[in-house]
């Protein structure tokens, strides 16, 4: 029998999107109320997260795509502060998947900068190389409300969002994605309109990433991936990073009985269908995730338990862990080098 503790500890665990506090909020080196902080993601053998500038969808008007855009780099300034390794915890920013990889060796946390909402690029394609420059891995497209670039998987009728507009990816966006394949930063399809992720799948010239969603079969939720987005993602060499949102892994269940059983499930579903190496895990921890066994951080070997107990092996586990989004984010820094 696998010893799934021994297993944990030495395999590299990376959890594909993470919130922070903002604009207040506990020292991250401290222990905190909330689901993850550096001591949490130490004791639980997280060895990397990507963490969030996550920008609200606000009017799409150049002044509130301004603001936005000076939010996020606000946010990525805290987020690069959380790799100084301050109070005694060993952590340090990486911005590529060796660098990664050689914290994981040196026995520091991972703390990989990302954008979520492409909001914060607005008008301006030129927004991108900043971004770059602050080591940003991903921007997602959108979050709940279409944006200049590309429809969202759920309008916000409060801003006046038809239905769809832009019927996917805007001129603009079609822009932004080769600028980012150009940059090396990934194409992120969460949140996004199916028309949005099913075109951003075909126009990027580098494997996109779903950084935190399910599977739609399973919980026919408008944020989770259908078969057909599946198979698409799939075929552009991409990765879906099952996360742990109650409402995406059984949409309308009581959220006390959803438990990291119902995360592996999706895991398993998508495995079946579109193969292990297009699948990976995410938390979406203080952004609303967080299910029975996998509340925070420190809990995430309960994860690597389930998995040995469906009989994952150890290759497997390490590249569901974070092999194959590191797989998709070496495919991006080729490119662009």
């Amino acid at each position: 029998m696998t010893d799934s503790a021994a297993l944990h500890a030495r395999t590299l665990t990376l959890d594909s999107h993470i919130d922070i506090p903002w604009p207040d909020g506990p020292d991250p080196f401290s222990e905190s109320s909330r689901c993850v902080d550096l001591p949490k993601m130490r004791r639980g053998g997280l060895a990397a997260g990507c963490f969030v500038a996550y920008v609200p969808q606000g009017p799409r008007t150049d002044a509130a795509s301004a603001a936005a855009f000076d939010r996020a780099l606000a946010m990525l300034q805290a987020i690069h502060a959380m790799g100084a390794g301050g109070g005694g915890t060993a952590a340090r920013v990486a911005t590529s998947a060796d660098a990664v990889e050689a914290a994981h060796r040196a026995g520091a946390i991972a703390v990989i900068p990302v954008v979520e909402n492409a909001q914060a690029i607005g008008p301006d394609l030129s927004r991108i190389a900043v971004f770059a420059g602050r080591g940003v891995r991903y921007v997602t497209l959108t979050h709940n409300g279409h944006n200049a670039l590309a429809d969202a998987a759920i309008p916000r009728a409060e801003l006046g969002d038809p239905q769809a507009l832009h019927g996917g990816l805007s001129p603009l966006g079609r822009q932004a994605v080769r600028e980012m394949n150009r940059l090396g930063i990934m194409v992120d399809v969460s949140h996004t309109a199916k028309t949005t992720m099913m075109q951003a799948a075909s126009w990027s010239r580098t494997p996109v990433v779903a950084s935190h969603s399910c599977a739609r079969a399973l919980s026919d939720h408008p944020r989770n991936l259908d078969d057909e987005q599946l198979d698409a993602l799939r075929d552009a060499g991409g990765v879906i990073q099952i996360t742990a949102m109650p409402a995406f892994l059984r949409r309308g269940a009581p959220e006390a009985s959803i438990t990291v059983a119902d995360l592996v499930t999706h895991i398993d579903y998508a495995v079946r269908r579109i193969g292990l190496e297009h699948v990976g895990i995410s938390s979406d921890f203080d952004g609303g995730g967080g299910i029975s066994g996998w509340r925070n951080a420190a809990e995430s070997g309960n994860v690597t338990a389930e998995l040995c107990a469906r009989g994952y092996d150890a290759g497997a586990i390490a590249a569901l862990w974070g092999g194959n989004f590191l797989r998709v984010m070496r495919a991006a820094e080729a490119l662009a080098a």
